[in-house]
């Protein structure tokens, strides 16, 4: 997979997830290739899968290509259940793949690969198709008022 790779994510609230992958599965509407394929559900989930530390993280990973978690602990110095918890999140988000393999005595080993080195983010500000404007949006709270 190449490193190159650019990963367009986007922010949308929970219920217009939810309705543009069910119009998407249901056949009535169908994304552009430049549409984002993750979606965050708040910019706070998306910072806290890309802070600081995981950004570094991810860095670690391509630059150094460990070959499994207790690698990635030594050069970090994080714990093997945090950094678990991490890249599953990570991969759950498609940043990272976490290849399968064999540790010996039974036990697997998991290798994190960094997938990008790229993210664009794509924010939605809720308004859909129009924007609501100033005037209209003070009309519909007068009138929610009365």
């Amino acid at each position: 997979m190449s490193i190159g790779k650019i990963i367009r994510v986007g922010i949308m609230p929970l219920e217009r997830v939810r309705d543009y992958t069910l119009a998407i599965a249901k056949g009535t509407y169908k994304p552009k290739p430049t549409e984002p394929k993750i979606w965050f559900t708040s910019i706070k989930s998306f910072a806290a899968v890309l802070s600081d530390e995981n950004r570094e993280l991810l860095r670690i990973i391509h630059d150094a290509r460990p070959e499994s978690i207790a690698d990635l602990e030594q050069m970090t110095g994080r714990r093997a259940s945090n950094l678990s918890r991490t890249l599953r999140t990570m991969a759950h988000y498609g940043l990272v793949r976490l290849i399968a393999g064999s540790q010996g005595r039974g036990r697997r080993a998991v290798k994190p690969v960094a997938v990008a080195r790229c993210v664009n983010l794509i924010l939605d500000i809720g308004f859909g198709d129009k924007p609501v404007t100033r005037r209209v949006a003070r009309r519909q709270v007068d009138h929610a008022a009365a």
